[in-house]
Parts: C-alpha cells; sequence; structure tokens
C-alpha cells in the first residue's frame, strides 16, 4: 500500500503539492498546484492512443459539452489558472511550467490542443505562438484577439475600462503605445498559418463583446492568405454568449480529424 501511495505521489512531483482527486461529470479530476497556480487534469476512463489532450485556458467548466465529448473520446481535459494577465509573456512562461509538469509526470501528447474561450483566446493563440512545436491545433470560441478591441473598447466593442488598466499594466503599455503594439495573437497568424497549426473557431457574428469582424474575421483573413487551415463556424444573430455549439459533434470532429496526426 506504501509503494502505491509513493508512486502516486511521485507522479505529481514537479507539482506544488499532491493532488487532490475528485469527481467531474462521471471522471476522474486531479486538482494541484504549478508554480502556485491551480491547475487540473480530467482523466478519460480509457486513454486514447498518444493521451491526446485539450487544454481550456479560461472559464473550466463552462459550456462544457466538447470537452465532455473529447473525454468519451479518451482525450485527457486540462485548466491552469493564469487569469487577469491577458496573455501578457509572464503568463505564457506559466503555462509552460504546467505543460512540462503535465507532459512529464502523466505522459501526455506532446502538442496538445488549446481551447480559448473568449478572452482565453489570448492565452490560447499566445502560447501556440510562443511553442508552435507544442501545439497540435487551436479551438477558439468567441476569441479575444486583439487587445485593443477587448478589454480596450477602441472598435466597436463596449471594453472594459478596470480590465483594459489591467491588460495596459502587464503588457507595460500606455495609451500612446498601444496603437504601435505588436503582442496581439492578430500579430501572429502568418506565422501560426506556416506552422501548419489547424484551427477552429466558433463565434456569434453579432457579438457586441468580442466583435466579430476585428477578431476572427480578421484572424481568419490573415490565416487564410498565409496558407493556413481555419474553420469558422459562424452562428448568425447571436451575441457573445452562448458560448460553444448545443451539438459539438462538428468540434470534436474537427479536433479528431485534424489535431491527431
Amino acid at each position: 500500500m506504501r509503494a502505491l501511495l509513493f508512486l502516486f505521489l511521485a507522479t505529481f512531483a514537479f507539482a506544488d503539492e499532491a493532488p487532490r482527486v475528485s469527481a467531474w461529470n462521471g471522471y476522474e479530476r486531479l486538482d494541484f498546484k504549478v508554480a502556485d497556480h491551480a491547475g487540473l487534469i480530467v482523466k478519460p476512463k480509457t486513454p486514447a492512443e498518444g493521451k491526446p489532450w485539450i487544454w481550456r485556458t479560461e472559464f473550466f467548466g463552462h459550456e462544457p459539452q466538447g470537452d465532455i465529448a473529447l473525454l468519451a473520446a479518451g482525450w485527457h481535459v486540462a485548466y491552469f489558472q493564469v487569469s487577469d494577465m491577458y496573455g501578457a509573456p509572464s503568463s505564457i512562461e506559466l503555462m509552460a511550467k504546467f505543460y512540462e509538469n503535465v507532459t512529464g509526470t502523466m505522459g501526455l501528447a506532446k502538442r496538445v490542443t488549446l481551447e480559448g474561450f473568449s478572452r482565453g483566446g489570448l492565452y490560447a493563440v499566445n502560447f501556440a505562438a510562443a511553442h508552435p512545436d507544442k501545439t497540435a491545433a487551436l479551438y477558439l470560441d468567441a476569441p479575444v484577439l486583439d487587445i485593443r478591441s477587448w478589454p480596450g473598447g477602441k472598435g466597436k466593442g463596449r471594453g472594459d475600462k478596470g480590465c483594459w488598466q489591467q491588460a495596459m499594466k502587464i503588457y507595460n503599455l500606455t495609451e500612446e503605445t498601444v496603437p504601435a503594439f505588436k503582442g496581439n495573437p492578430l500579430d501572429f497568424a502568418e506565422a501560426l498559418a506556416k506552422a501548419g497549426i489547424p484551427i477552429i473557431s466558433v463565434c456569434g457574428d453579432a457579438d457586441d463583446t468580442v466583435p466579430f469582424p476585428e477578431n476572427t474575421k480578421l484572424f481568419a483573413e490573415k490565416y487564410t492568405a498565409a496558407g493556413g487551415k481555419i474553420e469558422v463556424i459562424a452562428k448568425p444573430g447571436v451575441n457573445h454568449h452562448p458560448h460553444s455549439l448545443k451539438d459539438p459533434k462538428p468540434i470534436v470532429d474537427f479536433l479528431l480529424k485534424n489535431a491527431l496526426k
């Protein structure tokens, strides 16, 4: 018994503490910390070959139908909390530590699918841009792809004054330097396309929080022009919510086809 306990703890030797075990939608969930930030892994009942995984970068558990369907297909589901960091380089460094932890200790696939809901799009795309060799695919859902659009509110969206001050501070920007800023996901579209990373994006075309024309539409145009593979599902008349699709099959099918190569 002691040997089994030692093996269990050794599996998470690179985490800050032993994991807390619970259940999530009928699957085993492990909660632990890396670099003093909360993370979790939900394990499938029978892992698929190669242990593929999808990493929700924000809002874990919100509209989880895609994650649940992938669990049933043998994928692991992950989340690591770096909230209020807006995809800045410091958050990407923390995410890299989580990635090294779970690939090293749990044997998860070396190439991960990143899942960016709303502001989670900043983390998903910026991680992929920093680590294209570690990225299998992107699933973006009403994603923020330009901090000037949200939270800046510099276009047609409402923005968020409090979040905008946070974002400018963590990126070391001012209102004067923001127009020339080149660290947005939009700025990485061509490089990611050339890296061959497949993307699916689900958006409402009437989104007044993260406007579709300023984010996904513009990103997709750049991606396609650079020769990248991107599928956009634009939901007519839908605002920022609800996220995802009631039936996640188109999302799941895209990932099963394109992320496991």
